[in-house]
Parts: C-alpha cells; structure tokens; sequence
C-alpha cells in the first residue's frame, strides 16, 4: 500500500533540507491556525485564570506561567510530530496506545479524582497525567492502520478488530464516569468507519446500539441521568455552572465587556479549563468567538479536504479521524457552553488550561499536519505500510 501525491504537489529538490522540506509540504494555513489558538489559549488564561490562583493562595499568574510552559511544549510537540515519517508515527501510535491502554484501564485502582467526583487522572505530584488524552490520538492512527490493512489481500479484519477496541475504551472511560469522552471515541470511530466505506445500513445499526447503550447508561448511572436531566430541564439554576456561563455570554454582546472586565472567571471554578470560552465571549464579544470557532473549522475542514485528495487509506483514514477528533471536541465544548449539548466537562484544544490536554492536542495536531503534508510519488517507498 503505497500512497499517490497531492495535486500539485510542489517540486522536491534532492539537496533541500528536512526543515526546507517541510515547510515546502506542510499546511501553513492549518499550521497558522493552531499557533493563533496557541496564543489565544494564553491571552484568555490571562483573563480567566487569576481569580482561581489568588483563591488557592498562589502567585497570580501562577497558572498563566504554567499554560505558558504546557503550550511551548506543546508545539515543539506538534512541529517535531509533523516532520516525523509516517512508518514512525504508526509505530508511536501503536505503543502510545498499549501504554495509554493500560494506564487508563489502571485509573480505578491507581488514579484520583482531584474532588471532581470522577478518577481521571494520575497524580505525579508536581503535574497530573490524564490518560485519555493521549489515548485519543494514539486509537486514531491505530484504527486507521488496521483499516487501512484490511484493504490489502490476506489483511486484518480491521474494522472488527477497531470496533472492539472503541467499545473498550469507551467502556473503560464510562467506568470513571466520563460519558463524554466515551461518546467522543465512537463518534470519531463511526466517522473513520464511514470514511473507510462502511455500508450505511451497518451505520444504522451501529446509530441503534449507541442510543441502547445510552438508554442503559441513563437507567443505571445517577451521574449520566443528572446530566440528561439537567440538560432537558426548562431552565437552568443560574448558580450552576452553565447559568453562570450562559450569563456571561449574554452579558458579553457582540463587542464584549473588556479586557480583565468580566465577572464570570470569579465564580465559575472552571473558567480556565472547561468554560474558558463563556470568558472568551464575556469579556471580547461574541466576534472573538466567532473567529475563535471560525479557526476550529478552518483546520478541521481543510485537513479534510486534503487527506481527501489521496488514494492512501492511512492517509485518508488517520487525516479524517484526527480532524473530526480535533474538531468535534472543540464543538462539544461550545455546544456544552450554550447549553446545546450536556455538561460533558471537555477541554477546549490548545485554548483549555492543562498539562496532558495541552500536550496530548499538540501531538494529535502534528500527526495531523504529517498526514496532510504534501508528497511526491517518488517518496512512496518511504510511506510503505510496515511496523
């Protein structure tokens, strides 16, 4: 399984260096996009996250400094991924997957909860580690090998084998509790398999078992159903969590409040991380937020286009789930924020404080931007489908 070359791929001179190569080939408006996500990640940790820090007796821009180290590593993470070759990045897949496997399997016993109610995390002592993050990205690549191997003759039953790793791992996250994110691996899952040519009425089924999982998680876990509860509700306590965000979006206009005007960041406990975008409208309007969204969509969209444009599964398959991974957690956030979604406590990539969310968006977005990197036939013989 060799891959064809983007249309118009650029001419690759024989003494161009890695760097000049890849600038030559990766998408620089996806690229331009996620470094502006980067700094806006640090503009509104700024607006949204002293408040929490004076609160917790600490520095007052302790928590700034902090995103500011996460999203440096983060895109020396994300450049240094999107250079690799693509037989690397399955295979950093593949072991980043048994290992992130294993470590969020592991959570109940060895995990904690930080007093959120939900054993998501590992506690190194001077970070914590969520698992689940890297899993993500680590399962995308994976499943998209295996599918891409059950193309060739005598290859795996990838689909199969990818389908019984999705439930797994939604399994597992249901188990913290975090439907959310267990929701997010089969949507992304269902995505792969409809781009890898799934027939529709399969997809139907597949529609069927999801909404009777759900049905049985509503029935035997009070944590899912007050979820599912709160969100049909008529209203919405205006102390919670989403009437305070709400209230901060329609106090924010079109035009916003101001820089370090808002309100919202001193009662939301979240405001940093889950709910960084109600501070992001409070404070500079519903404008801001619309090119916050627009620059989701550019990278999301656009990666899909061209990952599109190769006859490679890995490469169609990997680029699709990879975008609609970036993409559809970004929308779940958003959706959460205005109440279109329930409360499912998902980061927002590269904007949301957090060591692993950071780090974790920074590889995914740099196996996203190794995949939709321009490439010559000539270079097949470096693509070749091999651990």
């Amino acid at each position: 399984m060799t891959e064809m070359a983007f249309r118009g791929a650029p001419p690759r001179r024989a003494d161009t260096s890695l760097l000049e190569d890849w600038w030559r080939s990766v998408d620089r408006w996806s690229l331009g996009a996620m470094l502006v996500l980067c700094a806006a990640g640090i503009v509104l940790g700024l607006a949204a996250s002293p408040p929490l820090a004076l609160k917790n007796d600490l520095h007052t821009y302790h928590y700034v400094l902090r995103q500011v180290v996460f999203t440096g590593v983060a895109v020396g993470a994300m450049v240094a991924v999107s250079m690799l070759p693509l037989q690397l990045i399955r295979r950093a897949g593949l072991i980043g997957f048994a290992l992130f496997l294993v470590l969020t399997a592991a959570l109940p016993w060895l995990g904690t909860d930080f007093g959120k109610g939900a054993v998501r995390w590992y506690s190194l002592g001077f970070a914590s580690l969520q698992p689940s993050e890297f899993l993500k990205p680590a399962f995308v690549i994976v499943t998209a090998w295996l599918m891409a191997g059950a193309t060739q003759a005598g290859g795996p039953p990838g689909r199969l084998i990818s389908g019984m790793m999705a439930c797994t791992i939604a399994g597992l996250l249901a188990l913290q509790p975090d439907f959310g994110q267990a929701s997010l691996v089969m949507a992304v899952w269902t995505a792969m398999l409809f781009a890898s040519g799934a027939p529709v009425a399969f997809l139907m089924v597949m529609g069927g078992l999801v909404a009777v999982a759900g049905t049985l998680a509503y029935i035997n876990s009070s944590h899912f159903a007050g979820r599912i509860d709160g969100y049909l509700a008529g209203s919405v306590d205006p102390t919670s969590q989403l009437g305070y965000a709400q209230a901060a979006i329609r106090e924010g206009g079109l035009f916003g409040v101001g820089a370090a005007q808002g309100s919202v960041k001193s009662t939301l406990p979240d405001a940093h991380t889950d709910f960084v975008i109600a501070v992001a409208a409070e404070e500079f309007g519903l404008l801001i937020t619309l090119v916050v969204i627009g620059l989701y969509l550019l990278i999301t969209l656009r990666s899909m286009a061209r990952v599109f444009e190769v006859r490679d599964p890995f490469l169609r398959l990997g680029g699709t789930g990879l975008a609609v991974l970036f993409g559809l957690q970004a929308f779940i956030n958003f959706g959460v924020a205005i109440r279109l979604l329930p409360a499912k406590g998902m980061t927002l990539p590269f904007i949301s404080y957090g060591g692993s969310s950071a780090l974790a968006a920074g590889l995914a977005a740099g196996a996203l931007l190794a995949l939709t990197r321009t490439r010559r036939l000539d270079m097949a013989s470096d693509l070749r489908s091999r651990v």
